[in-house]
């Protein structure tokens, strides 16, 4: 096991670092800290952290600001993952990592790179357990389950990601009625009303109807299958089962809406990239986003007006589910150096003004239950997304990701495998076959370099 000062074997990181996959990623593993060992070589009054996020969320004008409030430096570096592995690998990392709780921490707890943040919890005064929102299950894994064990992270504000927002102008246009805000589409029924929602102009579409994509395309098909009433992943997270009732009935919903060419595919990509700018000039009429686009419309009158949030779909309402999947939050390196500076920061971020700023903005529902009076509802959508994201919260659960691979490893093999179902040379069933031979292969591999 190596110390907090040194790096990694080469054994070690090759059994962490997955490039070819689809992203580096390798982290250190320490002995386990106490809340007593901050800043670890500094003088005190001259300690420094580094934060590895994105500068959209955190910028170098508000690390000045943690500064002033806080009485240390806090230097920020952009996110990303191959820099992170060199900082890991070579014994010097960030005290503080952006992650996606979701997604990243079984991965994490199992190369034992994070800190469990148990101890900072139990003795932190700002941040009280039965305040924490439930979101915050994402950053815990036993091993075996997420949503148990010790914490590993804590997230800065979150969305259940499977919801939609709606343009009431083209539903109107469409001549098509709206859906619910209070019950939830059920998938054949939105699929069909995507295509009636679809302009085209000749043979090039001018409004979406409809993308379900979403944050990634495997938790998309890992959350359908769960309300299928089904598991993607196996019960011990090292497999897939694509071939499954409940899971090929998620992929060729999927593959159909990709054939009907009424959204964005791997195929025919948005060409902005992402739904915000599409939605707000009226060219989409349903995106799959949650709650924190609202907070694109608030200086945007004219899509304010039309903006509508509605809850997830489901294949059965009776087992209604709406989960997150990515749970945006901050970790700490287990090999890290200034630990105790690093919580400090942590509970300033997370629990402190810049987390009530955040819920004010609307940039998603806050990571303490005491924040949310704070979102937004002066505007009327504002009020109406209000109401439509509580009642919402009462369906949330916590999905156990994989520890074997990172996710976007999985969605690039499924990218890769996808055209050939969409042209309609491979059925959905054999688009499963291939989907498990390649999943399959990168989960036993990324288990093996585990041992």
């Amino acid at each position: 096991m190596t110390t907090a000062g040194q790096g990694l074997s080469r054994r070690r990181f090759l059994a962490l670092s997955t490039a070819a996959a689809g992203g580096a990623f390798a982290a250190g593993c320490a002995p386990a800290s106490s809340t007593k060992t901050a800043a670890a070589g500094s003088t005190p009054g001259k300690t420094t952290i580094t934060i590895m996020t994105n500068s959209g969320e955190f910028s170098p004008e508000e690390a000045k600001a943690a500064s002033q409030a806080l009485g240390f430096t806090v230097k920020t570096v952009e996110y990303d993952l191959t820099k992170l592995t060199a900082m890991l690998t070579s014994g010097n990392p960030p005290d503080v990592v952006r992650g996606l709780g979701a997604t990243d921490t079984p991965y994490l707890v199992a190369r034992e790179a994070a800190e469990n943040l148990d101890p900072y919890f139990a003795k932190s005064t700002l941040i009280k357990a039965d305040d924490l929102d439930p979101i915050n299950d994402a950053w815990r894994f036993d091993g075996q389950k997420q949503g148990a064990g010790p914490r590993y992270g804590m997230v800065k504000d979150y969305s259940q990601d499977a919801m939609l927002w709606s343009n009431a102008a083209l539903f109107e246009a469409a001549k098509v009625d709206p859906p619910s805000a209070t019950t939830p589409l059920l998938f054949a029924d939105l699929l069909e009303m995507g295509k009636r929602l679809t302009k085209r102009q000749g043979a090039k579409v001018s409004v979406y109807g409809l993308n379900p994509n979403g944050l990634s395309l495997f938790t998309t098909l890992l959350g359908m299958t769960a309300s299928a009433g089904g598991k993607l992943l196996s019960d011990d997270l090292a497999s897939v089962d694509f071939s499954s009732p409940e899971a090929l009935r998620a992929l060729t919903w999927y593959v159909d809406y990709a054939k009907a060419g009424i959204g964005p595919t791997v195929l025919n990509p948005d060409p902005n990239g992402w739904d915000g700018p599409t939605f707000q000039a009226g060219r989409m009429a349903i995106t799959t986003n949650g709650y924190w686009l609202g907070a694109l419309f608030a200086t945007d009158a004219k899509t304010a007006k039309v903006a509508r949030l509605l809850p997830a779909p489901q294949f059965d309402t009776s087992r209604r589910i709406s989960p997150c999947y990515g749970a945006t939050g901050l970790w700490m390196p287990k090999a890290g150096r200034n630990k105790d500076a690093a919580w400090q920061f942590m509970e300033w971020y997370l629990a402190g003004d810049p987390a009530r700023k955040r819920a004010g903005g609307g940039w998603g529902i806050p990571t303490l239950k005491s924040l949310r009076q704070l979102m937004p509802q002066q505007q009327p959508y504002q009020k109406e997304a209000y109401e439509v994201q509580m009642a919402e919260l009462n369906h949330f659960s916590v999905l156990s990701f994989t520890p074997y691979a990172r996710v976007e490893a999985l969605d690039t093999a499924i990218t890769r495998a996808l055209p050939k179902a969409i042209k309609g040379e491979l059925s959905p069933a054999q688009l499963a076959d291939t989907l498990n031979d390649e999943l399959n292969k990168q989960l036993a591999d990324g288990k093996k370099r585990l041992r």
